[in-house]
């Protein structure tokens, strides 16, 4: 219910911003990503046959409830905005999803090998990323 004045000068710095929208995309009761969805997107960017991947990630996207679809089109269109300007904010592909790629996909208990976890993860974010025309 807070009204937020993003001209305020403590919203200047970058950092803080992106710090703001992944706080609250990890304390979302249910990842963008929803814990239903992870192990088949594990499974989909595991697939050796780069069509065949694609056509999953696409179809898994598309199954999505809509409300995760749709945040997660705007998100990632506005992720790829970043991305053309990596030259000045130092922000490739693959930095963008080390970044987002456990806040927005995460398995439902952390019991498991995470360190496994987030190799995938990153890699299905940064698999949208450099394919979002296609998924979108």
């Amino acid at each position: 219910d807070e009204q937020l004045d993003l001209d305020d000068g403590r919203w200047e710095d970058i950092h803080v911003v992106t710090g703001a929208l992944k706080l609250f995309l990890r304390e979302l009761p249910e990842p963008l990503v929803p814990f239903s969805h992870f192990d088949k997107f594990i499974a989909a960017i595991k697939i050796q046959d780069p069509a065949m991947r694609g056509r999953c990630i696409r179809d898994l996207v598309l199954s999505l409830p809509p409300a995760h679809h749709d945040t997660m089109k705007v998100l990632f269109r506005h992720l790829c905005r970043v991305i053309e300007h990596k030259e000045e904010n130092r922000m490739s592909v693959q930095s963008v999803a080390i970044v987002f790629g456990p806040t927005l996909l995460r398995p439902a208990s952390e019991e498991s090998n995470m360190a496994m976890h987030m190799v995938f993860q990153n890699q299905v974010v940064e698999h949208i990323l450099n394919h979002y025309g296609y998924i979108f």
